[in-house]
């Protein structure tokens, strides 16, 4: 059973939290969690260079010239790729596919090998609540400067937290994401990950079948 240190929001160890060894203290394996990285970013990837082929160009409704006695080389359409303006052979389009298949229980077990390198290189914080009382910066800036966390630093909090994301998004080294939306390129590109006692349950609920 792992354990983590239970803060609260003034910066003060209040305890320990028992955490699920299915999402917490799992053997990493570096290699499959490249694999899962390579997947999420390239499934991620927006298609945006598109080179018109011939069928695509504006022009070459007729034929340039007659087929025989002009003394030039026979052509059919401006449209060929060996004119100018004309479409361009093998190109990049906008039909191409860079995603790879991966399936709901490998996403989970990487994402359950990374949360577990956090635990073991104690950086994985947990709050006893992360919920403030209005929508200012300042209280969350004066939280974070109370606890050990690093220079990149992702808060997770439970879906019904409305209050604390808005109050993140002027905070330029912290950002917030939902116990559900956890992913594992959001885990990996954080140095620290603070979570509330409440995202802890959500995020066992939700990751653990």
């Amino acid at each position: 059973m792992a354990k983590v240190k239970l803060y609260n929001q003034e910066g003060k160890e209040i305890g320990e939290l028992d955490l699920n060894p299915s999402l917490f203290d799992v053997k990493v394996d570096s290699a499959f969690v490249h694999r899962a990285v390579t997947a999420q970013e390239a499934n991620y990837r927006q298609v945006l260079a598109h080179t018109k082929g011939r069928g695509e160009v504006r022009g070459g409704g007729r034929k340039p010239w007659k087929q025989k006695g002009t003394g030039q080389a026979r052509h059919g359409s401006r449209r060929s790729p060996i004119w100018v303006g004309g479409g361009i052979t093998f190109g990049p389009t906008n039909e191409r596919n860079f995603s790879l298949k991966i399936n709901r229980t490998e996403r989970r077990k990487a994402l359950a090998m990374s949360l577990s390198d956090k635990v073991a290189s104690n950086k994985l914080i947990v709050v006893d609540s992360l919920v403030i009382p209005e929508v200012k910066t300042k209280l969350i800036a004066e939280m974070l400067k109370k606890l050990p966390v690093g220079r990149k630093t992702l808060l997770v909090i439970e879906p019904e937290n409305k209050v604390t994301p808005k109050a993140v998004r002027n905070i330029s080294n912290a950002s917030p994401i939902s116990a559900k939306s956890l992913n594992l390129v959001d885990v990996l590109t954080n140095d620290i990950l603070v979570i509330s006692k409440a995202a802890i349950e959500v995020l066992e609920k939700t990751f653990i079948k």
